[in-house]
């Protein structure tokens, strides 16, 4: 069965493309170099998965978090499966500065907003396909 985004992540995310077997999404907020990792799993936990597939999980998490890093040349990076609002298992992979608009506080729930140009929506989507991190 192929895999449906919950409708929260629809709302707050551009499709970017595969990756391993997960989909790699974009938060929509510019502000902060925001993406998001969901696997094809039913599964609510990430530590319920087998072996296996938490380690292809985990390889496409090391290197999109590489890859923020290295194109967004961030001070931070926080990683984690949060999910409370949304249950679909996703892993965020967040870039951090420390002179964000919400440092050192989270990124959730804060006001600040900035939209993508289409421009540099496509520039991310064709590093991410330099890099080999999507179909």
């Amino acid at each position: 069965m192929p895999l449906t985004l919950h409708a929260q992540l629809q709302a707050d995310c551009h499709m970017l493309g595969m990756t391993g077997d997960c989909i790699l999404l974009l938060h929509k907020n510019a502000l902060i170099p925001w993406f998001i990792l969901v696997p094809d799993t039913a599964e609510k936990e990430l530590f319920k998965l087998g072996a296996e597939h938490q380690n292809r999980i985990q390889t496409s998490i090391n290197s999109l978090a590489h890859f923020v890093e290295q194109q967004f040349k961030t001070d931070k990076l926080n990683i984690a499966t949060i999910g409370n609002i949304v249950s679909q298992l996703h892993i965020h992979i967040i870039g951090r500065f420390t002179d964000d608009f919400c440092w050192p506080a989270p990124v959730w729930g804060q006001a600040g907003s900035a939209d993508y140009t289409e421009g540099k929506l496509q520039n991310i989507k064709q590093a991410l396909l330099d890099k080999k991190l999507i179909e």
